[in-house]
């Protein structure tokens, strides 16, 4: 029944087509930013930190926002207005309710999605920013508005039309190009503009979108600011994402080691539990007063198991909840194969890769842009022993700290926080 209910949906949206041509006919104001993430049912990525940008930089922003930041500059933090975000009027549209209400309540400005104010600004605003397509905000609502994919991620598996095994872009035959035809329709377009972090990204990410170059924003991602003390966005915190800071604050008080490990799924991951040993890993990280946070991908196969994970020593995060929150906080990373390398390789910090699951991954995944070896330069364990090894060893010296540069300089192009800064200058000049 549910497969039926799904399929009457997925075609059903077909009928909303001339809404779509409709929304041509509504002018649209230049200065109403729309900000979504993830088909609407997160507050992540890029937007979240670009939407927070703008609206504590805006002239808009409410008292309550003033106060934060004025609160916050007391305490020493650096906050340099600027110009370009002044006269903009920044909205996050959701599909959850609760996020409207938690950003509604700490004064800034959002709406559910099927609201009427929601509908209405979904057809005035200008500027569409998302991290994955337009319909993390309203793709129905969205003719003639400029959109701008800010994406999720600098990694080395080939993604979009760059992906030979993508049915949706690359259909084998006539019924896989009739079956997603409405997938396509709200997809990526050549009018879009397409966020990147290099010169060697930009051209990846023009083909891997099929934009034009003059299409492609090099600008680094706004996430990446938040890594960095010095920016200027004051994060705001949801509820487990505030219990976890909180949390970070008192292991660092009681002098404990912090490592993180955010791992991206994969059919293999499930061999994670054949290799390791959580009640030995656990004592192991005690013995030696280091933390160990953990946060899966959203369609991690594994994911039910690691919320049932209780030891005094392992901190798993909800699927849900924005890493960039908490990276900047890790004093080593334990990688796979995940994007999040690429965050943390600002940091220059050490990690540990463990690969435990290699030889399936190399067969189940995509390609890959960069040779592994030179995009992931690090000290690699496949079992428990080595990787409790690699961490006692790096935590002393960063072994493969001059690679991993030479590599991030080909990745960004600036290695700061003011990626928020240069996109906003960017996008008031499309608009």
């Amino acid at each position: 029944m549910r497969q039926i209910i799904n399929g009457m949906k997925y075609w059903g949206q077909l009928l909303l087509l001339p809404i779509y041509w409709l929304s041509f006919l509504f002018p649209r104001d230049k200065h109403i930013w729309l900000f979504g993430s993830t088909f609407g049912r997160r507050f992540a990525d890029n937007p979240r930190y670009f939407y927070l940008y703008v609206s504590q930089h805006s002239h808009r922003a409410s008292e309550q926002v003033k106060a934060g930041i004025a609160d916050w500059k007391k305490a020493g933090h650096a906050f340099v207005e600027d110009e370009n975000c002044k006269k903009i009027r920044p909205i996050w549209i959701s599909q959850d309710k609760g996020i409207i209400s938690f950003l509604n309540e700490n004064g800034y400005e959002a709406y559910y999605y099927h609201s009427m104010k929601g509908i209405w600004y979904a057809l005035r605003g200008k500027v569409y920013l998302f991290d994955n397509y337009s319909k993390d905000i309203n793709f129905w609502l969205s003719a003639g508005a400029v959109k701008i994919n800010l994406w999720h991620g600098v990694g080395n598996k080939c993604i979009n039309y760059d992906n030979k095994h993508d049915k949706v872009r690359h259909p084998k035959n006539g019924w896989e190009k009739f079956k997603y035809f409405p997938r396509r329709l709200s997809d990526e377009k050549p009018s879009h503009y397409i966020l990147t972090t290099s010169p060697m990204m930009s051209g990846i990410f023009a083909r891997a979108f099929q934009v034009p170059e003059s299409h492609v924003i090099e600008a680094g991602y706004p996430r990446n600011d938040i890594l960095f003390e010095e920016s200027d966005i004051l994060n705001l915190y949801q509820r487990e994402e505030q219990m976890l800071m909180e949390h970070i604050e008192e292991w660092k008080n009681q002098g404990k080691t912090i490592l993180g490990y955010f791992p991206t799924f994969r059919p293999s991951e499930v061999k994670f539990f054949e290799v390791c040993d959580l009640a030995e890993l656990n004592a192991y990280f005690k013995e030696n007063d280091i933390v160990l946070v953990c946060k899966l991908h959203p369609k991690s196969a594994c994911k039910e198991a690691f919320e049932k994970i209780e030891y005094s020593n392992i901190y798993v995060v909800p699927a849900n909840v924005d890493v960039n929150c908490f990276l900047g906080k890790m004093n080593l990373l334990i990688a796979d194969y995940s994007s999040v390398y690429s965050d943390y390789m600002l940091l220059d910090r050490p990690v540990v890769a463990f690969h435990y699951d290699y030889e399936d991954y190399s067969k189940d995944t995509r390609d890959a842009y960069f040779d592994f070896e030179e995009y992931m330069p690090e000290v690699r364990a496949y079992n428990l022993a080595e990787l409790e090894e690699s961490i006692q060893r790096l935590l002393q010296r960063d072994e493969a700290a001059g690679k991993r540069k030479e590599f991030r300089g080909k990745l960004y192009k600036q290695i700061d926080c003011k990626s928020a800064g240069r996109l906003a200058e960017s996008v008031k000049g499309i608009t």
